[in-house]
């Protein structure tokens, strides 16, 4: 059972090709504060941290809305409750990044409790990736028929 995404180009899906730039700068932001709050790197590793969840925070509302389009599409059933869970799971986590964002306009620099925030973050962000897997890999959400990947490999050119 095979189900095309409607936010797409080219029949490629628009969701999967924005979430890895939220994922990489949140999982970079914890990074970032990691080198900073053990003291391997100076003030500027603090701010990194700051401005990469940021960019996290933009990179993730853009990713929601083709994958929210996407959501829409899908029939009732098991496929739409995970598709449900992995947006649910998802919002959380913008929101606990964002309560981090808005803490750190005032924090300390390398204070505990942001940095405990982005941990929670990128465990959530964890949790909805194996619910974005699963709806690819195990129920094929996105996945070109075989039938139209045969039409598509000949209409090109050798």
């Amino acid at each position: 059972e095979h189900m095309s995404t409607p936010a797409s180009v080219g029949r490629h899906p628009i969701h999967p090709m924005l979430v890895p730039l939220a994922i990489g700068l949140w999982v970079f932001s914890l990074v970032s504060d990691l080198i900073y709050r053990f003291g391997w790197g100076s003030e500027a590793w603090d701010a990194m941290a700051f401005y990469t969840l940021a960019g996290g925070i933009v990179g993730a509302l853009l990713a929601a809305v083709p994958g929210f389009i996407d959501l829409l599409a899908l029939p009732p059933g098991k496929v739409k409750k995970v598709a449900v869970a992995h947006m649910a799971v998802n919002l959380c986590a913008v929101v606990v990044f964002a309560v981090n964002f808005g803490l750190r306009l005032n924090a300390a620099p390398g204070a505990a409790v942001p940095i405990l925030l982005s941990v929670v973050g990128v465990a959530l962000i964890s949790v909805s990736g194996w619910l974005g897997g699963e709806l690819v890999y195990v129920h094929g959400v996105g996945v070109a028929r075989a039938a139209d990947r045969a039409v598509s490999s000949t209409d090109r050119t050798p």
